[in-house]
């Protein structure tokens, strides 16, 4: 007789390990650690390096270290206010220019409205001279200025 055969389902599971104990004090030091750690190693510095140094998701350092984040940010040189900043200059400077190509494309079309009506008027007298050749058409009285 054959002993019966186990699957990985029926094997016993170990025991689940305990969610780690949050202390909010040893987080924020590890973080702080973990800026100078990237910074020794001559890493890039970013929020997301600092994190993975610290052995925490980079959410948790945007969430719930906002201090932290900002001084990150600070060492790389680009806090909240000024990132916010210079986006606000790109975009007034960016609506400026939308507004300088919108009254450059009107006067264009008004351009070429008075083109499309020479146009049209060359196109005439085109055929007319044209026919005028063929014998198709007779002039009567003084030639036209041309």
């Amino acid at each position: 007789m054959k002993p019966p055969v186990t699957t990985a389902r029926q094997a016993p599971q170990p025991a689940a390990h305990a969610p780690r104990q949050r202390n909010r004090e040893k987080t924020l030091e590890e973080l702080r650690f973990a800026m100078l750690r990237v910074k020794n190693k001559g890493l890039k510095m970013s929020i997301r390096a600092v994190a993975l140094e610290a052995g925490v998701d980079p959410s948790l350092v945007h969430n719930t270290y906002p201090d932290i984040a900002e001084e990150i940010r600070a060492l790389v040189g680009r806090s909240t206010r000024r990132q916010r900043d210079e986006v606000r200059a790109d975009l007034v400077a960016a609506r400026q220019r939308l507004r300088e190509v919108t009254a450059e494309r009107e006067q264009l079309k008004r351009e070429l409205a008075v083109l499309a009506s020479v146009n049209l008027t060359l196109n005439d007298q085109v055929a007319e001279l044209k026919a005028e050749i063929e014998g198709k058409l007779k002039r009567i009285g003084p030639d036209p200025v041309v």
